[in-house]
């Protein structure tokens, strides 16, 4: 199976045939993150989207390289520095994403914790590849977590850095191809585009419209099959999903998927699939994976934390959790539509 068919984005853009003459939407596709990006323009000019092709993939290119945990490269020559507990001077490629990650982990109360890379490595999900494997044992887990790496260890002074704790290890996939999104974005209004979607895997960010309509987007139903639900964006939005059907491994007939609780070690095991639109990209790519661990009881509470009013969970028996400003964009487009509680953001 191809690189191409193995992945399968968690939101579908369903574009609506262009009527009447150019301008029209025109789409590239390219590899980046370690998935299938497509980058959707809406001009009369195809060479424009050929250049903004080009231009965006070399970013993102860049930023997948710079921001690698585990392979040679600013992110994995940080982690190597934070684990000597002596300061040094941050790499600037990196720096931003270390401040953002400090604010993300103290607003979400820790539920996203960027800092836990060797927990992540623990579990074999720092690799490309998802061969079967015993899960890690519950000792190893424990141990680790009793480390308490947090990125609040990290010390930062200007463009110097270092950690009080040496069991941080970065790992910053959480959020970053959300922080990479949105530069990538810039780049196509500095070439004066203003009508796009950039979708990256299923996580995207849509900015203008495609004429005098929105653009309609789908969600995955987190069952993998088909479209759960769909709404329409205008403006300048992010739409970002976290499932437990993206990275996974089965062992002995168990499933066990790559959102890691980091109060337990181990897969969240309260929701199904958390999707939230939020102007921010990294903000919403790190919003639904804490809330993905949040589940359902603290759902309220960590989206009011996060500044996200538009969220939707789906639990594990297949019902829906929503935000009431959520509930006004969806439209679900399976019958019989799912049993939905809304509920508003703590204040």
């Amino acid at each position: 199976m191809s690189t191409w068919q193995r992945l399968i984005p968690a939101v579908l853009i369903l574009l609506l045939a262009a009527c009447g003459p150019r301008p029209e939407v025109h789409t590239e596709r390219l590899l980046a993150f370690g998935t299938v990006v497509e980058l959707s323009i809406y001009t009369h000019d195809r060479e424009l989207v050929r250049e903004a092709a080009r231009v965006v993939g070399e970013d993102l290119d860049y930023m997948h390289r710079a921001w690698h945990a585990w392979e040679p490269g600013p992110l994995g020559r940080t982690n190597q520095l934070l684990a000597t507990g002596a300061e040094f001077s941050a790499n600037p490629s990196v720096l931003p994403l270390i401040l953002e990650g400090q604010r993300l982990e103290a607003d979400s109360d820790g539920l996203f914790n960027p800092a836990l890379g060797a927990l992540f490595a623990l579990w074999g999900f720092h690799g490309d590849e998802r061969e079967e494997h015993a899960p890690p044992d519950e000792a190893e887990i424990r141990a680790l977590l009793e480390t308490r790496p947090s990125m609040a260890d990290i010390r930062v002074d200007g463009i110097r850095m270092r950690s009080d704790n040496p069991a941080v290890r970065l790992d910053l996939g959480g959020f970053a191809k959300g922080y990479g999104v949105d530069r990538a974005v810039e780049r196509l209004r500095e070439l004066g585009i203003e009508h796009a979607i950039l979708n990256a895997g299923g996580d995207l960010r849509a900015i203008g419209r495609p004429g005098n309509r929105p653009w309609r987007i789908g969600i995955r139903h987190p069952d993998g099959e088909g479209v759960l639900a769909s709404l329409e964006l205008a403006g300048d939005e992010s739409v970002y999903t976290s499932g437990d059907y993206e990275r996974h491994f089965i062992y002995a007939g168990e499933r066990y998927h790559h959102i890691l609780d980091p109060r337990t070690g181990r897969p969240a095991r309260e929701a199904r699939s958390v999707t939230v639109i939020h102007r921010d990209g990294a903000r919403a790519d790190a919003a639904a994976t804490a809330l993905f661990v949040a589940g359902p009881a603290r759902f309220a509470e960590i989206a009011a934390r996060l500044g996200i009013e538009q969220a939707m969970l789906v639990d594990p028996q297949g019902a829906v959790l929503m935000t009431p400003a959520m509930a006004e964009r969806i439209r679900f487009e399976q019958q019989p539509a799912p049993p939905v509680i809304l509920v508003e953001p703590a204040r």
